[in-house]
């Protein structure tokens, strides 16, 4: 993820909907703020951030500005175990997004 973004690009890339505002909703603190960082940046990458390090300080003031956290809190989003596990699983749901599987495998390389 680029490291500079002008405000132009965090409102167009980075701007939570009506309906990603729902999906934060129920989440409080760092958890509010680390879904938002991983679904925003998910949308706008096409995957999952590896570490929280590849968030840019920018985009996480940005979000934590919408969704009403602290962005220093975002040090404390648990970067592995249930809790990311299950923000992925919820933010592939939103966007429809499944893992790729063994029988996509096939698929794929029957269409290539």
């Amino acid at each position: 993820m680029k490291r500079v973004w002008t405000a132009d690009e965090l409102l167009e890339h980075f701007t939570l909907l009506p309906d990603e505002l729902n999906a934060v909703g129920n989440k409080s603190g760092a958890t509010r703020l680390g879904f938002a960082v991983l679904f925003k940046c998910f949308q706008h990458e096409g995957r999952f951030l590896r570490s929280r390090q590849e968030a840019a300080p920018e985009v996480v003031r940005f979000l934590a500005t919408q969704v009403g956290v602290d962005p220093i809190l975002f040090a404390q989003y648990a970067w592995e175990g249930r809790t990311i596990e299950a923000h992925r699983a919820q933010i592939r749901e939103i966007t429809k997004i499944r893992e790729f599987r063994r029988v996509d495998e096939e698929a794929l390389l029957t269409w290539l």
